[in-house]
């Protein structure tokens, strides 16, 4: 129990708390409408998105892909759902233990995402930050706070501890999946929230360096 705890619980308490007061800093200084926002919409607008001015409120548009950037984001942005992440996690632990035939590293990817996903939930919920204003969003979002991105964070945590994994076992082919799995696909699915009108550019930054710290108290205490 003592090393779970010294393991797991304690820096995730930690990372909560500086998780949460960061999200407060980032609420209160951007307000409502951050400038941040400004780029977002600049953004959709190359696209042809454009919310409806009269609505101060983000506009939801039924979904479907209208231009190329949507048909690449909309499949990302599902990719990194809570369903398709908990299989996803599922999965390749199943196919580790397949593999490796290694306790730990097999439920490494499982418990990168409950680190990562029990960080999201308790800081969020004292940041409760509002999803971006006046953008075009074809998703209705989450209920949770805007701050931080749980889908990248999880995207980060997930893949880059298979990319640990690979490294770990001397994957052939590990140089050039390594770099995808840590920066090309949790990058991906970021910049998707961010185009979509899910989130402030903030939260998705947020989420990579929470998925970024879960995964390495999973490599340090499993692998």
């Amino acid at each position: 129990m003592r090393p779970f705890l010294r393991s797991f619980v304690l820096p995730a308490l930690g990372a909560i708390a500086v998780l949460a007061a960061a999200g407060r800093a980032v609420r209160r200084i951007g307000g409502v409408d951050p400038v941040e926002d400004r780029a977002v919409r600049a953004l959709q607008a190359r696209s042809g998105h454009r919310p409806d001015d009269a609505d101060p409120e983000a506009r939801v548009e039924p979904p479907g892909p209208r231009e190329p950037l949507d048909r690449v984001t909309r499949p990302l942005s599902w990719y990194s759902g809570v369903p398709q992440t908990i299989a996803n996690g599922a999965i390749w632990c199943g196919v580790t233990w397949l593999l490796t035939r290694d306790r730990r590293s097999a439920v490494a990817p499982g418990a990168a995402l409950a680190l990562e996903t029990a960080c999201f939930v308790a800081s969020a919920a004292l940041v409760g930050r509002p999803r971006p204003r006046a953008v075009w969003r074809p998703e209705q979002p989450h209920a949770t706070s805007s701050f931080p991105s749980g889908h990248t964070a999880a995207s980060v945590a997930l893949h880059t501890t298979l990319a640990d994994l690979l490294d770990r076992y001397g994957v052939r082919g590990a140089r050039v999946l390594g770099p995808l799995l840590r920066y090309g696909i949790p990058g991906a699915v970021a910049f998707s929230r961010v185009h979509r009108g899910q989130h402030h550019i903030t939260d998705t930054v947020a989420g990579a360096v929470l998925g970024r710290w879960s995964a390495g108290v999973v490599r340090r205490a499993l692998l």
